[in-house]
């Protein structure tokens, strides 16, 4: 019995719903329609506009919020992966290898404290602040559902109202019916029987209209007061949360910094103690040309530079190019070197028989006066050998008709000098051995087209000044182990 009376009453609220849904929706579109009436309040419109508003900015917020603190953590993964490479690195040898990994687990700390604050106190706060918008939502939906009840509920009492004397004639015409075919005795109770019906679906129609307007009003009265009170304590909140996050970052980067320097100290005390050291430097491998006819080998990869590509290509013999650059002095020359009679001195690296040139000889050294010796010791450190030659022919009268033998001391044809940065293993026949600090004497290639990029072809000065020899001393070595000099 108590099951079946349950499920009576279960139906009876279904089809009450039921019935209250199909009103709702017929009262909708009466109201679209214009066949009826709807109650607007624009206060409260404008009230919902402002809470939708601010529902979707509280929600873009708490997005992004997540958003940086997933990066926060996966920046925290990142820095935490980078400082285990470092331990992993770090020799056990190695002053500060102690130190370096208490600040790495600080550093882990840091990220940490730093990634629950921010849950603390900005996405817990946010999560508060957006948990009050459903429950008000679904206030503001249940208005709109109560409102349509009430206009309902009006529209059929106004009816009611208007429509008096159609009823009372609806009623009026079925009694002349029965006045014919009832006794005359009944006729008075059928007639008082219709008007009391009548008058009671218009007292229902008047409890309901005052029913659904005391619901609505309760919740219009509710949410009038809310929604201005929430959309004001947007300020606020925007403010707080914003506040905690800068002052939280802010925190975070002052100890960072502090364990960064820490970091740098432990690193800068590890590069004094093992400066001296130094990296392998690799040179860029010879490629094979079509004019080469000798095999090219392989380059050892671990004695190859890695300062720079170059790519030098020597002009042609010939070209302007090619002419050995002039420098000038542009000190005031001695009296002494402009007289026809004027002798130079020899250079310190010219053997003694460079001395005597088209079978004339020069004057002995000691006839010069000090700053004849110094001017002309300038002129031969700073200008071309051929240049050289032909201005101490001209001032000297040793050479007849300017016959630019070219000097002795450096081999024909010669560029400028390098100086080796790094040693340099040769690993064929016609490759250079170096040493830091050889010098070395760059002539151009007899063909132009042999030269591989990044390479040269020179003689050492030394082996140039012991033998003289241009075949047996010159090859080639890579430009980006040494250093122009001259």
């Amino acid at each position: 019995m108590a099951e079946m009376g349950s499920k009576g009453v279960t139906a009876g609220k279904f089809a009450s719903n039921v019935q209250k849904k199909l009103t709702r929706a017929q009262e909708k579109v009466l109201q679209k329609l214009g066949k009826a009436d709807e109650t607007k309040d624009e206060q409260f419109e404008q009230c919902v506009q402002n809470f939708n508003k601010q529902l979707t900015e509280g929600t873009r917020l708490q997005k992004d919020l997540r958003t940086y603190l997933a990066s926060v953590k996966a920046m925290h993964e990142a820095s935490k992966k980078l400082n285990e490479c470092l331990q992993e690195v770090y020799e056990p040898d190695w002053p500060g290898r102690d130190e370096a990994n208490k600040i790495a687990e600080n550093n882990d700390l840091l990220w940490m404290d730093y990634h629950q604050k921010l849950v603390d106190q900005a996405l817990l706060t946010m999560d508060t602040y957006l948990g009050q918008f459903p429950d008000i939502k679904s206030r503001i939906a249940k208005r709109g559902r109560k409102l349509v009840d009430y206009d309902s509920a009006r529209h059929h009492y106004e009816s009611l109202q208007t429509a008096k004397k159609k009823d009372e004639a609806k009623i009026a015409k079925p009694v002349s019916l029965l006045e014919k075919a009832a006794p005359q005795w009944c006729q008075g109770k059928l007639q008082a029987h219709l008007v009391a019906q009548t008058n009671l679906l218009r007292n229902q129609a008047e409890e309901e209209l005052i029913k659904a307007q005391k619901v609505f009003e309760e919740m219009n009265v509710d949410l009038q007061e809310e929604l201005p009170s929430l959309w004001n304590s947007r300020v606020g909140f925007y403010v707080n949360t914003f506040q905690s996050i800068a002052g939280l970052e802010e925190n975070f980067h002052k100890e960072m910094s502090k364990l960064n320097q820490s970091l740098s100290d432990v690193l800068l005390s590890l590069e004094k103690q093992h400066g001296s050291n130094t990296f392998t430097i690799k040179a860029q491998p010879r490629k094979k040309t079509k004019l080469f006819s000798r095999l090219r080998r392989k380059k050892n990869s671990d004695n190859a530079p890695a300062k720079g590509n170059k790519s030098p290509s020597p002009p042609p013999d010939g070209s302007p190019a090619a002419t050995p650059e002039i420098r000038v002095n542009h000190e005031p020359e001695p009296a002494s070197m402009a007289m026809p009679g004027a002798a130079l001195p020899k250079s310190p690296s010219q053997p003694a028989e460079a001395s005597e040139v088209a079978g004339g000889t020069h004057p002995a050294a000691g006839a010069q006066e000090p700053g004849e010796t110094a001017a002309s010791e300038a002129a031969s450190s700073s200008l071309p050998a051929v240049v050289v030659e032909t201005f101490s022919g001209t001032v000297n009268g040793a050479v007849e008709g300017g016959s630019g033998a070219g000097r002795l001391d450096l081999p024909p044809g010669f560029m400028f000098k390098v100086q080796a940065q790094h040693d340099y293993t040769a690993t064929d026949t016609d490759e250079l051995q170096l040493k830091a600090g050889d010098v070395v004497l760059v002539i151009p290639f007899q063909n132009p087209e042999e030269q591989d990029e990044g390479w040269l072809m020179g003689v050492k000065e030394s082996d140039w000044n012991q033998h003289r020899e241009l075949e047996k001393c010159r090859g080639v070595f890579p430009e980006n182990f040494t250093e122009r000099v001259q």
